[in-house]
């Protein structure tokens, strides 16, 4: 028996700490947390992320208009295009030397 019962819960004969149902999922998802591998599939998400964002906000994505899951597979599919392509013109250089432009 604790010795600060009596100031801890006077009028109690035990003291209830209440635990959510969900706590011990958190406490797995908080010890995984800490490791490499949570790390890097935490950046690969966050990458993925980004990439939804900029369909629904820059190529105004935010309802499909193609009916069904073979329309909504479609559209994505030219859309990850479109973003695709706009990411490889980036990594073109913006000028060409001399001698790549006579040839």
């Amino acid at each position: 028996m604790c010795d600060l019962k009596q100031r801890c819960c006077p009028n109690a004969v035990a003291r209830k700490v209440p635990r959510d149902l969900n706590e011990d999922a958190r406490d797995v998802a908080r010890a995984i947390a800490g490791t490499p591998d949570y790390e890097r599939s935490r950046h690969r998400r966050k990458k993925v992320e980004m990439l939804f964002a900029h369909l629904k906000r820059i190529l105004r994505m935010a309802r499909l208009r193609l009916r069904g899951p073979c329309g909504a597979r479609d559209e994505f599919l030219l859309a990850a295009t479109a973003q695709n392509l706009r990411r490889l013109a980036k990594l073109r250089p913006s000028h060409l030397p001399s001698a790549a432009m006579a040839a």
